[in-house]
């Protein structure tokens, strides 16, 4: 089992860092500090490798999302800022506080996001839990699109991944010499912009 959890985090790295087209599983190999058979034995083939690396933090990421909207719905009415919150701040909390490996999931996710050959494992792992998420803020506004807000959702995304993975640039843009950005500011961004979305409408 630790060999597994190794070859999926130098996994997670190496692609996080090179892409599905520049990882090789003997560069994953070599980052685990294993034989490149023992890759192929615990993983599969590259692709296959790609696909259980994604998918072992989204299950607990969902999970964590979920949770979060359960205990804030069971607090009273909701408004759009909640909906958004318990999807954003489970994984801002678990980028800070989780250890670097999810900052490498951030990555990853942005790789999966940007190439459309990866829409079935988009399909399997993150549409569930997003479409859940998407559920609750079409409730909310009643005869708006779904894609207005699925728009607005993606975007919101979008910026949680910049957030995460980016914090040097606002540092460096502010003239600041440590990253500080704030998940309440992103909070605040994202449900704003998802308004924005959804006001034509």
């Amino acid at each position: 089992m630790q060999t597994k959890t190794r070859i999926l985090d130098a996994a997670e790295r190496v692609f996080s860092q090179h892409g599905f087209d520049g990882a090789t599983i003997r560069d994953i190999a070599a980052e685990a500090g294993v034989p490149a058979g023992l890759v192929h034995h615990h993983g599969g083939g590259k692709e296959e490798l790609f696909h259980r690396t994604v998918a072992r933090r989204a299950q607990e990421l969902s999970q964590l999302r979920l949770e979060a909207l359960a205990t804030r719905k069971a607090a009273g009415p909701m408004a759009l800022r909640d909906v958004v919150c318990c999807f954003l701040e489970p994984y801002v909390r678990m980028a800070r506080e989780g250890g670097p490996q999810w900052l490498a999931y951030a990555r990853l996710v942005a790789h999966v996001s940007a190439d459309p050959r990866w829409r079935g494992l988009a399909a399997e792992w993150f549409d569930p839990t997003m479409g859940r998420f998407i559920d609750e803020i079409a409730a909310l506004h009643p005869g708006v699109p779904r894609r207005a807000v699925a728009t607005g959702f993606v975007y919101s995304v979008a910026a949680m991944l910049a957030h995460v993975t980016s914090g040097w640039r606002i540092a460096a843009l502010a003239g600041e010499q440590e990253a500080t950005a704030v998940a309440e500011d992103l909070v605040t961004f994202c449900a704003a912009g998802v308004e924005a979305a959804l006001r034509p409408h």
